[in-house]
């Protein structure tokens, strides 16, 4: 069974301020994903699912006529604490040059990266992915997520409205901006490049 200690914040809940709020990260994380790990743990307890790791969870219930509650909420675990690893305010390294190379630059990586995010229609998730050997930016909606197309994850921005309202409202460009500019930690982000392309 899962536990929010499982998942743990890799920063003070405040230390993205004035970006993201103590008050949002709070909600987010500490409300909000919890809740799915909470019912992740009702759904799976007493089945086969309760004997395997999250990942095997998303890819078995994907395949799954039965098995799509199990799934929106494995996936749902995944991709917040996916999305709170690559968080980190004003992080002191850029962006790595294979991003920038595979975009044109930085500037046009930003650019399509935003066009993408603020276009997602309703609740989703915008992700930097490998698919294949080639860097793409794709939209999932909902719980969807990038595994179980086979394709491998760099980086996530959640455009659910519960991830900037409190500190936004309605303004979704005004957080995917402050995300791009101020947000994302591109140590982690390169680390997850690993160099495997």
């Amino acid at each position: 069974m899962f536990s929010l200690q499982q998942f743990p914040l890799p920063f003070a809940p405040d230390a993205l301020a004035p970006y993201m709020s103590a008050e949002t990260v709070g909600y987010h994380y500490g409300r909000h994903l919890d809740t799915y790990i909470k019912k992740l743990n009702e759904l799976i307890g007493g089945t086969e699912y309760a004997r395997l790791g999250l990942g095997d969870i998303i890819m078995r219930s994907a395949r799954d006529e039965h098995g799509q509650k199990i799934f929106d909420n494995a996936a749902q675990v995944f991709n917040h604490a996916f999305f709170f690893q690559g968080l980190r305010r004003d992080c002191p390294r850029e962006m790595p040059e294979q991003i920038a190379d595979a975009f044109g630059g930085a500037d046009k990586f930003r650019a399509e990266f935003r066009d993408h995010a603020a276009s997602v229609f309703g609740s989703g998730w915008t992700w930097l992915v490998i698919d294949g050997d080639t860097l793409r930016i794709i939209d999932t909606k909902n719980a969807d997520t990038p595994m179980v197309h086979n394709m491998r994850p760099i980086l996530t921005l959640d455009v659910w409205e519960h991830a900037y309202y409190l500190d936004y409202q309605n303004r979704r460009a005004e957080y995917i901006d402050a995300f791009l500019d101020h947000m994302i930690n591109w140590c982690w982000v390169g680390q997850n490049l690993g160099g495997n392309m």
